[in-house]
């Protein structure tokens, strides 16, 4: 028994090879998991985050035909790869280009250290969601046009440099001066991170969506716009009544009251679970009245 062990031993147990690690393996460890985990975090907040949920079915699929040896979708997915990747590449061409940027300066460690504010982003506190409400319908007794866009989880950095940086705290008296008629800062979009205006006259993307009403104008347009290249969501003021709609996932909710408003705004609060079903979520989707408010919003103008 004694002598059977110790060949065990001999041909299996002393054959093991095992590597010798240095010090700058460890390091070089050290460095890939700092450089992956960051850039992980990096694109959570771009569009390539969607992209690459996109990839992971996509490969998902392709790994059942594997299995199951569909040779004609296997051949397709192997002449069409290196189509793909360019494609890739042209997508994120906006996010690697910003990235890159983001390499050439300065503070680029620092901010990777303190990567902890984006947990911020999407949060609004009550006292935020109050002064939106008051400043919106304040505004529209005045027909005074406003477009505010509050930021969740996908990054509005891209629209926010199109704007001139302000990072103040959410007052609806702010938010009446800014959106004022002749003053610098009133035409284009006021972009909410957390409970601070980070910036406003900035651009966003025009929804070409042929079922909205041709009656629409710019503001609306810019605020479904931004609703379907984001999961923001935008508050809308009507320059021609005054009335207050909602953007929000490509859809259009148009005359709302303070109430409606209200409700709406605390949907993005990121509560706790059990205060968000007591709420209820049924207006995150098309609703069969949704069509109703795109023809009460048609009126309004921009």
């Amino acid at each position: 028994m004694i002598n059977r062990l110790s060949l065990f031993v001999q041909d299996y147990i002393e054959n093991i090879h095992m590597p010798r690690i240095r010090i700058t393996d460890i390091i070089e460890i050290l460095i890939i998991s700092f450089l992956v985990y960051h850039i992980m975090l990096w694109v959570r907040g771009t569009k390539a985050w969607s992209l690459l949920k996109g990839l992971i079915v996509i490969l998902g699929f392709l790994l059942l035909a594997g299995l199951f040896n569909m040779s004609t979708i296997l051949w397709i997915a192997e002449k069409s790869l290196s189509m793909m990747v360019i494609a890739i590449v042209v997508v994120l061409q906006p996010e690697l280009r910003r990235a890159l940027e983001q390499l050439g300066q300065k503070n680029i460690i620092f901010s990777f250290l303190n990567s902890d504010s984006s947990k911020q982003k999407g949060r609004y506190s009550d006292h935020t969601i109050d002064e939106i409400v008051k400043a919106s319908f304040a505004m529209g007794r005045v027909k005074t046009g406003a477009l505010m866009v509050l930021e969740r989880n996908e990054s509005l950095a891209e629209y926010e440099k199109t704007g001139i940086a302000i990072d103040a705290a959410v007052s609806s008296q702010l938010l009446i001066n800014i959106f004022e008629h002749n003053t610098p800062l009133h035409d284009g979009a006021v972009i909410f991170r957390g409970d601070r205006i980070v910036s406003a006259t900035c651009y966003l993307p025009l929804s070409d969506n042929r079922m909205l009403s041709k009656a629409l104008g710019t503001r609306h347009r810019a605020g479904v716009g931004i609703s379907e290249a984001t999961d923001s969501l935008t508050v809308i003021v009507s320059e021609e009544n005054g009335k207050v709609s909602v953007a929000y996932g490509g859809e259009l909710f148009g005359s709302l009251t303070q109430e409606k408003l209200r409700e709406k705004l605390e949907m993005i609060q990121d509560k706790p679970h059990e205060e968000t079903k007591k709420q209820g979520v049924g207006w995150l989707r098309p609703r069969k009245g949704a069509h109703n408010d795109k023809k009460a919003d048609a009126e309004s103008g921009s």
